[in-house]
């Protein structure tokens, strides 16, 4: 498979990295038959997209084994928003070698134009590092404590690809974290970032940005609107993500700063593009009628040196970590005991944020992925209203989900 203009032995859907992108509407039964042709098992996760857990739906603890297949049937609700989502496989262990590998691929949610622009782009940024040979590198050991982060920065598996435009016009721009640890701090030379969605839900209105910050797992959707010919880089700048601090185990981990891309813009000069002055946002329930827990990423020494889990546990799929009454709004506080920021990612069920302890800004909207800063908290309203099932909550540095930094939830 060729990768970054080279033949590689990297991992892929249908014969590339990222995969195809799937378009599916509100109302829509999107069937896939995955078929594995690893050497491991693996399954498949619909990153974001609001559908039943259980059975054949988007099931975190299916197991498809080597040399098998399995026919998956999401059922798109017919008020599902549109946006941008993304899909990965998501078996506990193999998580991050195989998002690190390759496999992933963009989902989108569309019912037809829903903004004003002249084009509409899918950037799905992946990141790996590959060997003299080709093959993709195995991490060490302090590699997977603090999360790997690859040396070659992707964007749709092409290495610093150059993006047309033409001044006056207007790009939605869907940029998806498909990164395994990497954080994205975004930002375009010369221009603002106007954001419109952010994990697949519209803002009230376009929210002009200097820079705009991704977790691993999550989206933005940005508006780009060139007025002046002229090479402008697209960079993610540095993101300090802690450190380990603990036993003698490292200092910080620190992403550096990676030219992801560079927008063309070529023709004179142009005003900008007008803005729309309204985005068809949802309204998200403002009260809670459920319990309030707090959850905990915990981080201690082993007899197998340091161990990660949520309120002290390693993942077990077969225990329940949270019981969850259907129908019911809750207020969690996520709790980062450890001096790393993770991203806390909760399936099927979006949540709001209602106050972080760094005062991070608050866009009042549904989101599934959200940083947690080194001993800190966020604080967010969950509604389990949309469905029932057994699911999962966990750290979206992948390599800390496969160490144990996951817990399970039922809701009944």
């Amino acid at each position: 498979m060729a990768l970054a203009g080279r033949d590689t032995e990297a991992l892929g859907y249908n014969g590339s990295s990222p995969g195809p992108t799937l378009r599916v509407r509100p109302g829509d039964d999107l069937a896939v038959r995955l078929i594995n042709g690893l050497a491991e098992p693996t399954n498949l996760h619909t990153h974001g997209l609001r559908v039943s857990p259980q059975g054949n739906g988007d099931n975190p603890f299916l197991r498809i084994e080597p040399g098998t297949s399995f026919d998956y049937l999401f059922r798109i609700p017919r008020d599902h928003p549109t946006g941008t989502f993304w899909y990965h496989p998501h078996r506990h262990g193999l998580v991050a070698d195989q998002v690190f590998g390759g496999l992933g691929g963009a989902l989108l949610v569309d019912d037809g134009p829903d903004l004003p622009v002249e084009q509409d782009r899918v950037l799905l940024v992946t990141d790996t590092t590959m060997t003299v040979d080709g093959v993709v590198a195995r991490p060490d050991r302090m590699e997977r404590m603090q999360g790997r982060e690859g040396e070659l920065v992707l964007v749709n598996g092409q290495h610093q690809p150059t993006l047309g435009a033409a001044p006056g016009t207007a790009q939605r721009w869907r940029v998806i974290n498909g990164c395994a640890s990497r954080v994205l701090a975004l930002r375009l030379a010369g221009h603002e970032l106007d954001l419109v969605a952010r994990d697949g839900a519209f803002l009230p209105a376009p929210e002009s940005q200097q820079r705009v910050v991704l977790p691993p797992g999550s989206r933005a959707d940005v508006l780009v609107r060139p007025t002046t010919p002229g090479r402008f880089p697209l960079l993610s700048e540095p993101v300090d993500r802690g450190g380990m601090g603990m036993g003698g185990m490292g200092g910080g981990v620190r992403s550096e700063r990676v030219l992801l891309a560079t927008l063309m813009a070529g023709g004179p000069e142009a005003k900008p593009a007008p803005l729309p002055p309204a985005l068809p946002a949802e309204q998200p329930r403002a009260t809670t009628d459920g319990k309030r827990r707090e959850v905990a990423f915990t981080m201690g020494m082993g007899t197998a040196g340091m161990s990660l889990g949520i309120d002290g546990r390693a993942f077990d799929p077969d225990r329940t970590d949270q019981l969850v009454r259907f129908g019911t709004v809750e207020e969690w506080t996520v709790v980062n005991t450890t001096p790393m920021t993770h991203p806390f990612h909760l399936h099927v069920w979006p949540f709001v944020v209602l106050a972080t302890s760094d005062n991070a800004p608050l866009s009042g909207t549904p989101q599934d992925v959200v940083l947690v800063p080194p001993q800190g908290w966020v604080r967010l309203r969950i509604p389990f209203t949309a469905y029932p099932g057994r699911s999962v909550f966990h750290c979206h540095i992948l390599d800390h989900e496969d160490a144990g930094m996951m817990a399970t939830i039922q809701v009944r």
